[in-house]
């Protein structure tokens, strides 16, 4: 994730295929994190990095679905 986190300076299309970008590296993680907690291989450090990489990253999604997301006036 090498992007900077200023959204206010990105067009809505650069944020879409970034969004795209990120979910699809949040669902790595997740399924890399999985695999080394299944087969034992991982130690905690390397675990504990992941996670906190798919924790940035699922905050940065959240970021950018809320610029995307037009405000609803009720």
């Amino acid at each position: 994730m090498h992007a900077p986190t200023d959204l206010s300076m990105k067009t809505d299309e650069v944020l879409r295929v970034e969004l795209e970008v990120f979910r699809r590296e949040h669902r790595d993680l997740d399924d890399a994190i999985h695999a080394l907690v299944e087969r034992g291989t991982g130690d905690q450090l390397t675990l504990q990095r992941l996670k906190k990489r798919k924790l940035r990253l699922k905050d940065l999604i959240a970021q950018i679905e809320d610029r995307l997301t037009p405000d609803i006036i009720a």
